[in-house]
């Protein structure tokens, strides 16, 4: 039976260390960060469009991402019209990679995306794994990740959806605030049910 399984978390709760165990137990992963820099990448359509409809974010025909970002930080009109290039794209890449791989007999596909739940795809799910942690290491991770302040950590934090949001829609909860071995534990007993249909 083919099956498509988001995967997503918190900002620092440890998603990319689950992805990498899922990979290690032979999970096809797609990623929608590298997806999301593939179709705005040199010479893409997804890239003219944003050339013209953000004037000089794009310079030397590659983007600039700080550039861009800057034009959205905050701005909602701007960031929409951003999505409105770039997600259609994505989503179209990852439905013909996913039924690629299904053809080529791989019978479950994950899909690791940060925004999954916000952007309404674990609504073409078989079910989502949603990785979290407790507040205290979410933040202490965050601050030292990206070498914020307690202030702009927690800020970064409270921008996204909460996590108890996201878990009344998650099949399966991965919690990340113990050892590697306990995460990895948990990740094999998901895996199992993900990949069994179960």
């Amino acid at each position: 039976m083919k099956r498509f399984i988001g995967l997503t978390g918190g900002i620092a709760t440890g998603k990319s260390t689950v992805t990498g165990m899922l990979r290690e137990l032979g999970a096809h992963v797609l990623d929608a960060d590298a997806i999301a820099r593939e179709v705005v990448a040199k010479g893409t359509p997804g890239l003219a469009e944003i050339a013209q409809r953000f004037p000089g974010v794009v310079k030397g025909g590659v983007l600039d991402r700080k550039a861009l970002a800057d034009r959205i930080f905050g701005n909602e009109t701007e960031r929409r019209a951003l999505n409105a290039i770039t997600h259609p794209r994505i989503q179209q890449a990852v439905m013909e990679r996913t039924a690629a791989l299904h053809a080529q007999g791989v019978d479950v596909v994950v899909y690791d995306a940060a925004l999954l739940i916000e952007n309404r795809l674990h609504e073409l799910m078989n079910g989502v794994m949603l990785v979290v942690t407790t507040p205290q290491v979410e933040l202490e991770r965050l601050m030292n990740r990206d070498g914020l302040s307690e202030a702009e950590a927690r800020a970064r934090i409270a921008a996204q959806m909460p996590l108890d949001e996201k878990r009344k829609v998650a099949t399966w909860v991965i919690d990340n605030s113990g050892t590697i071995e306990e995460t990895r534990a948990q990740v094999k007993k998901v895996w199992q049910e993900a990949s069994s249909g179960g």
